[in-house]
């Protein structure tokens, strides 16, 4: 259930420092740099409306990609932040980090929840409450999971699903040590008021 990794195009900035950047900014690009595995950071610029569109696509902080930067060695790289403006929400910096692909990385990884049609508890109208829509892992780099799945069959009103109840891929574990809760299965509001 690995993802393919993508490749990202960036080019070399010259410069570093707040001119450069600056000048990124002006020109449509936006600045970032690449760092870590030992090795010197490496400053980059993004166009604009290229970033935009993968990071509209979702779940660019948990995706591994191959960084592609002219006159350098294909690298793979996850991005660990993207700097924002405060009033127009744009982004105006991006950090990524070189990884191998026996690297171990923590990264937020969506929750699918699958089979609700065979949950009894949905059936008689309960509702399912997602408490957590990701959960923090921990995987390798080299096999980042697209999802992680919840199968509600069989789930009835009342019913917790914990971390401990769903199937992780190999090699992957959560970052909390507790049991911690993913979602339930709740009553429907009919029903508790008339208990009440």
């Amino acid at each position: 259930m690995a993802r393919e990794i993508h490749d990202l195009n960036v080019e070399l900035r010259s410069g570093t420092g707040k001119g450069a950047a600056r000048q990124a900014r002006r020109d449509g690009k936006v600045p970032g740099v690449v760092y870590g595995d030992g090795q010197e950071p490496v400053s980059i610029n993004i166009p604009y409306y290229y970033l935009l569109k993968h990071l509209k696509a979702g779940r660019f902080l948990q995706t591994l990609f191959n960084l592609k930067v002219p006159g350098h060695d294909d690298v793979h790289v996850v991005c660990r932040g993207v700097q924002r403006d405060v009033v127009k929400d744009q982004p105006i910096h991006v950090d990524f980090m070189r990884l191998h692909d026996e690297s171990r990385i923590v990264l937020h990884i969506h929750v699918n929840f699958d089979n609700a049609d065979k949950a009894p508890g949905i059936k008689k109208g309960g509702t399912l409450t997602v408490v957590r829509s990701e959960v923090e892992l921990e995987v390798l780099a080299g096999d980042i999971p697209d999802h992680v799945t919840v199968d509600l069959t069989g789930k009835n009103i009342g019913d917790v699903i914990h971390i401990s109840d769903v199937v992780l891929p190999e090699g992957v574990k959560p970052t909390i040590a507790r049991n911690f809760v993913i979602a339930n299965i709740a009553a429907p509001a009919g029903l508790v008021s008339a208990e009440a």
